[in-house]
């Protein structure tokens, strides 16, 4: 009977790894589903080290309750090729737009570094969520230059946006609203960035390890897609040239736990690299 008979799953990694009944495996359904389609875009299937990590990432994300809340999602690490990059791991894929990203633009290990000109359309609705129920989080490696925005849906007004204003450090977040929660310091950090509403009269917005209470309400959630090293809504001249490294929008999480999750892949791709 051949190894891959005896395994426990059709598992893509077999070939080439000697020692591999010595190694763990990945082994979630959902995480072999998206190495799969991550092998289809890239040509071949990632390294037994990154799959794990993506396992693990999976599993932590389902087991602090972080995973159904994603509803579009890509980690821009880990695999082999920027095609690979841009698979979703839940939700639509991002198209790549503006004057584009390319090949020299990612890294396996530290995501995609914005140019000052490209972004990610996420393909989600930013009404497709709750008024009161949103979450929007980018993992970056690198921090983004002042008077740049991140992530986003709008500019003001109904606004769901994480950006940093020109001449201050400090990483300024809208949430279904028209005025800003902030952490001070932060817009120079790495790390998850991400803010989270579960209610009415205020939102979450965390930076740097660090999470505050904006005590702002929401006042609607306007329709549109929300851009990734950009904001929909503000027009060209305010794309980020952050590193980034995962994404994700999609319903209220706990962003200490979807940071603890994400921040244990970036590490654990980064060593098995």
């Amino acid at each position: 009977m051949s190894l891959a008979a005896k395994l426990p799953f059709r598992h893509p990694y077999a070939a080439g790894f000697p020692g591999l009944g010595s190694q763990p495996m990945p082994t979630d359904a959902d995480a072999l589903d998206y190495l799969d389609r991550m092998a289809a875009a890239d040509g071949a299937s990632v390294e037994v080290g990154v799959a794990t990590a993506v396992d693990a990432f999976f599993k932590d994300a389902k087991e602090s309750g972080v995973f159904s809340a994603l509803k579009a999602c890509c980690i821009l690490a880990g695999a082999r090729t920027l095609a690979g990059a841009l698979v979703p791991v839940v939700g639509t894929a991002p198209t790549n737009v503006a004057n584009g990203f390319v090949s020299g633009d990612f890294s396996r290990t530290s995501g995609l570094t914005g140019d000052g000109t490209s972004y990610l359309n996420s393909n989600r609705d930013n009404s497709a969520d709750g008024q009161n129920d949103q979450h929007l989080a980018v993992f970056a490696t690198s921090p983004s230059s002042d008077g740049k925005v991140l992530a986003g849906r709008g500019t003001f007004t109904d606004a769901t946006t994480i950006f940093r204003v020109a001449g201050n450090t400090t990483l300024y977040f809208r949430n279904r609203s028209g005025s800003s929660g902030g952490i001070a310091d932060a817009g120079t950090s790495t790390g998850l960035y991400g803010s989270s509403r579960n209610a009415a009269e205020q939102f979450f917005v965390r930076a740097n390890k660090d999470t505050q209470t904006a005590l702002v309400a929401s006042t609607g959630a306007i329709s549109g897609d929300v851009y990734i090293f950009d904001s929909n809504g503000y027009g060209a001249g305010v794309e980020t040239d952050a590193t980034i490294a995962f994404y994700s929008i999609g319903t209220s999480l706990s962003l200490e736990d979807l940071d603890t999750a994400v921040s244990d892949l970036i590490t654990a791709i980064g060593e098995a690299l």
